[in-house]
């Protein structure tokens, strides 16, 4: 009974397959830009958070913590750079990036534009600098 079960399924996939079904969707790829907000039942769905970018786009050198990962990117957190600069000129920097030969780069480990990701957008690095500063300590 199995045996016959097993060998139905099967006859049924080969058909299938003949006749131009091409079988189960693949699984869909993840968007290297954050999704753009879209109107759901006529209303605009939110834009991602401050912390959802970060973690598509710092995440990686930076760690999901923004502690760090040695030899990539530094502690955010506790970083006296980042806690001496302004949200704007925070903003600006991750724009601009920094390369491993600059004078005041600590890692000599270059730091893309945009964190690498180039779709994002002024307002997606404010929400990462509003995000990143919201895990900061006091000083």
């Amino acid at each position: 009974m199995l045996t016959r079960s097993i060998i139905g399924s099967a006859a049924l996939a080969l058909a299938l397959l003949a006749v131009g079904c091409p079988g189960p969707p693949a699984a869909p790829k993840q968007a290297a830009t954050p999704p753009k907000p879209v109107r759901v039942g006529g209303q605009t769905a939110a834009a991602p958070s401050g912390e959802d970018l970060y973690k598509r786009s710092c995440a990686a050198c930076h760690g999901a913590d923004a502690k760090g990962i040695p030899n990539l990117g530094l502690d955010l957190v506790d970083s006296e750079f980042c806690k001496s600069q302004s949200d704007d000129q925070l903003v600006e920097f991750v724009k601009k990036g920094r390369t491993s030969d600059d004078p005041a780069s600590v890692t000599k480990v270059p730091m893309p534009p945009k964190g690498g990701n180039p779709a994002l957008k002024d307002t997606d690095i404010k929400a990462i600098v509003a995000y990143m500063r919201s895990l900061q300590t006091s000083p």
